[in-house]
């Protein structure tokens, strides 16, 4: 599997967010995309997951240009996951209900093989006791990791995660961040929006900074932290260092 953007544009009225956007992403690869609000991380994502529609250019997961005309959106979120900032729990649904939903009503899953599959997954991220529980009564770390388990119930060949610790607690992004190395080391492809500066160095084969919709310096974790080469780069990171997240 890889994922290509190749030269997207995505303008939402007047304001251009994606401006010539360029990313490759190799299988079993973690890329993760830093750079400060309002850059186009999210956007990313969404257009990636076909939320959002491209204006011009290419997405090709394989051979596959996902964001041309005439392709079923459904047939290519199989292929992909996505996890959002806020959980998207359904909460009159108990967490083995949430999870298996669509594998069992979009992909014809039978209700049992759904949740086997789910208690399996549910155990992995420490979740086994809460598969009878309503999202109200989980912390919201418990909840993340459940949207994280919701998202590989359909086994996708990447995993899209746009910024899932800005709305938990410190206390709780650690065991959120936890379920993703484990997730990186199991080798499946992820392209991570993160504000996590550290879990970025010590998890991603590629970090990449944008700025003006585009990637304007991308490399390994010690190369683009280490030793910038971009004046823009080394400004965002000198006020990161300062803020104390680095």
């Amino acid at each position: 599997m890889k994922l290509v953007l190749d030269d997207v544009y995505k303008a939402f009225g007047s304001l251009q967010v994606l401006a010539g956007f360029d990313l490759t992403v190799a299988e079993h690869e973690v890329v993760c995309l830093i750079g400060p609000s309002g850059c186009g991380k999210s956007t990313v994502l969404r257009c990636i997951d076909l939320l959002d529609e491209i204006d011009s250019g290419r997405i090709l997961l394989d051979d596959l240009d996902i964001a041309a005309r005439g392709v079923n959106a459904n047939d290519v979120r199989r292929r992909i996951g996505i996890v959002f900032q806020s959980f998207n729990l359904f909460p009159h649904l108990d967490v083995l209900d949430n999870v298996t939903l669509g594998p069992r009503r979009a992909h014809g899953v039978p209700r049992r093989e759904a949740e086997d599959r789910a208690r399996a997954l549910l155990d992995r991220f420490g979740l086994a006791d809460k598969a009878d529980d309503y999202p109200n009564k989980l912390s919201g770390g418990q909840n993340q990791r459940a949207a994280i388990v919701r998202a590989l119930m359909v086994e996708p060949e990447v995993l899209l995660l746009d910024e899932i610790t800005s709305a938990l607690d410190p206390e709780l992004v650690g065991e959120v961040l936890a379920a993703i190395r484990d997730l990186a080391e199991r080798g499946l492809t992820m392209v991570l929006a993160t504000h996590e500066m550290g879990f970025a160095r010590d998890v991603a084969n590629q970090v990449c900074f944008l700025d003006g919709g585009r990637v304007l310096e991308a490399g390994p974790p010690e190369a683009v932290f280490g030793d910038p080469t971009e004046d823009r780069t080394k400004q965002f990171l000198t006020r990161v260092r300062t803020a104390g997240r680095l």
